[in-house]
Parts: C-alpha cells; structure tokens; sequence
C-alpha cells in the first residue's frame, strides 16, 4: 500500500510536478502538546526534530497536532482532510491539509479519553457483532492505552503596584473555580496585596484533551460551575466576559506571558513547571515531575479479565490525595487490526519499543525531555502482556481476531 501525504509546502511542489507518491506510512494526530514529543510536520518548508513516532525505523508519518478532538474525529470517521497544518510557515493564511489526496488514519494521540458515545458510534459501524466479519466495514476493536503522564499548568503574569513581578502565586482549587467561571474578575480579589488589575483569562479554543483534564479538576472541585468536557465553553456552561479563547498549547503559554493579568492553563511542554515565577502553585504544589508522578502512583492498569475493552485503560483521577492536583494521562488510540500488514507491523513495533523497561530501547529519555512523564513500569508490562505478546487474542495483529478483517489500506 501506498498513502500519498504531504508533509510541507516544498513536497507538495515535488508531488505535483512528478506525480510521485509517498512512502507508505502511518497516519495520525491530535494532542499538540505532544508533537514536539512525537515529530511534527515541517513549516515553510523548515523541517522539524525528528520525533518518537516519525523516526524512519518505525514507518510512521509526521505527527499532525490538531487538538486531541480533531485527533479523535480524524481516526473515528476515517478523516484525514481534519489534519491541517501552517506548511506555508505563514500565519495569516488558512491552515492546509497535510494529506492530498485524502488518506487512511491509522491511529489518534489524545488527552482526551473515547467518549461512551464515541465508542457506541464506532462499534454500530465497525466492530462484530453489529458488522458482519465477511463485511468491508467491520475495522476491529479500538485499542486506547496511556502512553505518557502529564501535569496541566497554570500560567500567569501579574505585576504589583511597586513593579515588582509577582513570582510565587499559589491559588486554591476553589480559587480556580472562581477565576475561570468569572465569579472573580479583579487579582486583588484573590489576594488583597494584589492590584486591581483585571484578570484576563485565556482558554483553550475548540476540542483539548488538556482542557478535559482541566475541568475534569474543576468539576470535581465545583461541579455547579464547571462539567468535564474536551471543550472549555461547554464545560464552563458561560463563558465569562473576561475570557478569550487561544488556538494551541505554544499559543497559549506566549499569550499569557506577554499579557498583564493573564492566566491559563497548559501542558507543561511550553513553560518551565519548576519555575513559580511562571507558573502557579495549585493547592501548595508545584506541576514538577515529582509532584505529577506522586499524584498518578495511585492509579494501576486493569486486570486480566477487563482488558479487552478500551474505556478500562482510562483511569482518571480527578484530585488527587497527594501530590499535583491537575494530572492525566495522553493515550494513543489504535485499531488491533490493520488491513495493511505495513501499519500492523509499525504499530507493534512502536509498542514494543514505548513500553519496554529497557531505558536504552525505550522513549522514556525523549518523554522526560519533552517535559512529560513515562509511565511506571508496572502500566507498561500490563500493555506489552495484552498488545503485543502475540498468543494474547487482543495483540496487534493477532491472526484469529483479525481474520479478515481491519481498518481499511
């Protein structure tokens, strides 16, 4: 199989004079915290690192980070015109489809776990019993499992009367109830040697795994202000009048930066989580490494028994007892059956190598190095055992579960 896609403006060029095509890869998308991570199209025809996931041994494509939602959309409906990016290098023009002609999508990164109506959906459509084995449309089951830990920050800027920078705020989970409800619109209604600067409060726009991370705190925390949603305007219910929405997380961190009682929350790829100066302390504690790690300890992969479905690998944890309060897990959501014995081999391949315990063999130095956090040896034995070990019937691959069927070349 071959997938035609264009990974910037300059092989977009080479396509349409040669007619060439592409070297077969797998196709995705979604978390943008997580492209620096995993290898993000080039811009302007300046290529970007190569990644975890589009280094050349493993046979993916460039990771195309639109926002866990739009991933999410693109993997269930089969959809590679949702996966846009600035090729051009200008930001003035329109976003541009990185696949012409259109391609199969092959799997999604995402903060944001399936909905149960996601996966209703799917099964309806793709999966035994509703599809007939025999029939084209029968893709197989859906895989999600954890791939890295992460903090969701909280960036500010805010200068006293005297022009000094404030450097050390630590907000309760009830103050960040009021700031992003707009229950509290001024700083010194947080703290009373604050100015009365107004708060500026900028939010993620459109579907964000790091926002369901967010107000899924919030919710639990306040759950008459805020519901958990991958989109902030739908969990807030009403968006305050000092609110402003902001396309990404690298967005996000700069806009904050350079604005005067701005406040917003990020993943932690594009600030400095240690540093107080930038990023508030939530509940005493700082997004560090440490705090995020004590915080997810608690949390241990399914049994045996209840492996086989995709909604048993999310576990959440609203608020944590200890540790960091705002923390979650990014997932890479796969089919277990490829039509296409290239992508089924890509997709084992990446999971024998992300979850090996081996440190030289594994991504766990490229994770720290993106400011993420690996998962805990004991998640990715749970992982291995199910998903690769190719006896187990929910393996990658496993040649009596996938008999004939797949998602689709």
């Amino acid at each position: 199989m071959y997938k035609n896609f264009v990974s910037n403006s300059v092989m977009a060029l080479a396509l349409v004079l040669s007619g060439a095509q592409a070297m077969a890869a797998v196709v995705g998308g979604g978390a943008d915290a997580r492209q620096i991570l995993y290898g993000m199209p080039p811009t302007g025809g300046v290529a970007a690192p190569v990644g975890i996931l589009n280094d050349p041994k493993l046979a993916f494509a460039d990771y195309v980070g639109v926002g866990s939602g739009a991933g999410k959309t693109a993997f269930l409906t089969n959809n590679s015109d949702v996966l846009v990016w600035n090729l051009d290098g200008n930001s003035a023009t329109a976003l541009e489809k990185v696949y012409v002609p259109a391609v199969t999508v092959d799997y999604a990164g995402s903060d944001s776990i399936l909905t149960s109506a996601e996966l209703t959906t799917y099964r309806a459509a793709h999966q035994s019993p509703a599809v007939p084995t025999g029939n084209a449309a029968n893709w197989g089951p859906i895989i999600q499992i954890p791939a890295e830990a992460t903090s969701v920050t909280v960036p500010y800027k805010l200068t006293l009367v005297n022009g000094t920078a404030v450097n050390n705020l630590n907000l309760t989970s009830a103050q960040l109830c009021h700031i992003f409800s707009g229950t509290v619109t001024t700083w010194n209604q947080i703290n009373s040697a604050y100015p009365t600067t107004p708060i500026k409060v900028y939010y993620r726009a459109g579907s964000s795994g790091t926002s369901e991370i967010f107000t899924r705190h919030l919710n639990s925390q306040c759950p008459t202000k805020f519901t958990t949603n991958g989109t902030f305007t739908t969990a807030v219910g009403i968006v305050p009048a000092n609110a402003t929405a902001v396309n990404g997380s690298a967005a996000m961190a700069s806009t904050v930066r350079s604005t005067e009682g701005g406040i917003g929350y990020v993943g932690p790829t594009y600030v400095n989580a240690g540093d107080n100066a930038q990023v508030a302390r939530v509940n005493g504690n700082m997004p560090t490494v440490g705090n995020a790690t004590t915080a997810l300890s608690t949390i241990a992969p399914p049994v045996s028994a209840d492996r086989g479905l995709p909604e048993n690998w999310t576990r959440v944890l609203p608020n944590p007892a200890t540790g960091y309060s705002i923390v979650g897990y990014t997932f890479m959501v796969f089919n277990q059956c490829y039509k296409d014995s290239t992508d089924n081999t890509a997709v084992r391949r990446f999971i024998n190598r992300h979850y090996t315990h081996t440190d030289l063999l594994n991504d766990d130095d490229e994770i720290i190095a993106a400011k993420l956090i690996p998962i805990t040896n004991t998640w990715k034995t749970a992982v291995r055992e199910t998903f690769f070990t190719a006896t187990n019937s929910l393996s990658v691959g496993n040649t009596t579960a996938c008999n004939g069927i797949g998602r689709p070349l």
